[in-house]
């Protein structure tokens, strides 16, 4: 990761092997509208914009807040520093979680601008090619114990390398056509030592599982579940 100062409201953090001029208007998605390069987009709290780099496919995400405050104020949070920003946060944890062999997407640039005591955040990352998240892939039928074994393992690397998904549900976990976990979306989650946080993870995964049940008719069982934490333990046995 390199970091440049473009001004003193503005300070990229980028993969030089993707990105060759930092002062490109990458972030903006009217620069890759222009040129015919975005390939699609998801809605969620905000636009996650699929554009199509020279480096390859990427997904250009612009941070928003959710709930209620959301609403009034969309998408400031207060400076405290450049490496607090929430651009910076990501862009490193998934430096780390990539160097620690989890599933996760490849970082490419980040960016804050500040705006008086405010800034305002974008992320960039690579996009994993054929992958698709669990609510997707329930809705359309049931998964097989081995692959729910596989979703355990892959979140217990997650837990190895220290790092607590605060937001672990259906949606932040993907498959891709060669059977891979990926896991996404580690905004405002964080590098945390001990393990007497990990069991929350799994907690709200499970009620995650529950939710969808009810909201779209997932395929899925309690025993399902069971499997998954099967996989988990297998790992953590391992590594005790």
């Amino acid at each position: 990761m390199q970091r440049r100062q473009l001004s003193a409201q503005e300070v990229i953090w980028y993969d030089p092997q993707w990105l060759a001029d930092p002062a490109a208007p990458v972030f903006d998605p009217a620069h890759w509208r222009r040129h015919n390069r975005i390939s699609g987009q998801a809605s969620g709290r905000g636009t996650t914009w699929f554009i199509r780099s020279d480096g390859g496919d990427a997904a250009l995400r612009h941070y928003r807040r959710g709930g209620l405050f959301g609403k009034l104020v969309r998408d400031c949070y207060w400076f405290s520093g450049w490496d607090n920003t929430r651009s910076q946060q990501e862009f490193a944890l998934l430096q780390h979680l990539r160097s620690a062999g989890v599933n996760v997407p490849k970082p490419l640039a980040a960016r804050a601008v500040k705006r008086g005591l405010c800034y305002r955040a974008d992320l960039i990352t690579a996009k994993i090619p054929a992958a698709r998240d669990l609510a997707e892939l329930l809705q359309q039928g049931p998964l097989d114990t081995e692959e729910y074994r596989h979703i355990g393992i892959e979140i217990a690397r997650l837990h190895q390398a220290q790092v607590n998904h605060t937001d672990l549900n259906i949606h932040n976990i993907l498959l891709d056509t060669d059977g891979r976990v990926w896991l996404i979306d580690f905004d405002k989650c964080h590098a945390q030592s001990g393990n007497g946080w990990q069991q929350s993870n799994l907690d709200r995964l499970l009620r995650s599982f529950r939710k969808e049940v009810k909201k779209r008719a997932i395929h899925w069982q309690e025993q399902d579940f069971a499997a998954l934490l099967d996989g988990y333990r297998s790992v953590r046995e391992i590594t005790a």
